[in-house]
């Protein structure tokens, strides 16, 4: 009698957190985060509920992990640096307007913001798996624009970042204006303005 391979418990665990996750995205654009339950990403996953509960122990933390699944690999290739900073960072921020406008991508974000505002853990982990990375990225482009000469040696760069950054996420959140390219690129003239080295460090 043929030898059965026995079946890769493991194999199937992740390709049931992968259906979970990917029905947490798909759910809450459809319905919003209001209406997002545990038993509805259990019956599009195709999965048990105590499935879920195993792993998460709210739809909160299923959706994190899901919105933040690929944010280590994305800023780990951090911000292009061509040599000419303010062109750089108009790209990146381009790019990051079209993602802010996908609906696809607005239901989960928009999702976490409320689920934050009421869960401190949520907040905290959110803050630490995206924001504090993606702040990192601009840090560390800004650092060098400093060591090349294009910002001034006394600017804070971590603030210069946030100064980027704050007012794009403020604008989306509260809805106060379209994110356009225009916005972006008067942005970043402004910030790199405030950043530019004085006539004493020529």
């Amino acid at each position: 009698m043929a030898n059965k391979t026995a079946p890769d418990s493991s194999r199937r665990s992740e390709r049931s957190r992968q259906a979970i996750l990917d029905a947490a995205l798909a759910l809450v654009g459809e319905v919003g985060y209001a209406k997002l339950t545990i038993e509805g990403i259990a019956s599009r996953a195709g999965v048990g509920k105590q499935t879920i509960y195993r792993w998460w122990p709210s739809k909160a933390a299923v959706l994190l992990d899901a919105f933040t699944a690929t944010a280590e690999e994305d800023y780990a290739q951090g911000l292009p640096d061509t040599g000419d900073l303010a062109a750089d960072l108009k790209f990146v921020l381009r790019a990051t307007a079209d993602e802010f406008n996908d609906p696809a991508w607005q239901a989960p974000y928009r999702a976490l913001a409320v689920a934050g505002a009421n869960d401190e853990e949520v907040s905290r982990t959110f803050v630490a798996r995206l924001l504090e990375p993606g702040i990192r990225v601009y840090t560390d482009r800004l650092r060098a624009a400093q060591e090349s000469g294009e910002v001034a040696t006394d600017a804070d760069v971590r603030v210069a970042a946030e100064m980027l950054l704050s007012p794009f996420s403020q604008r989306w959140l509260m809805r106060t204006g379209e994110l356009t390219y225009e916005f972006v690129d008067t942005l970043v003239d402004l910030v790199l303005r405030a950043l530019r080295p004085g006539p004493e460090s020529a």
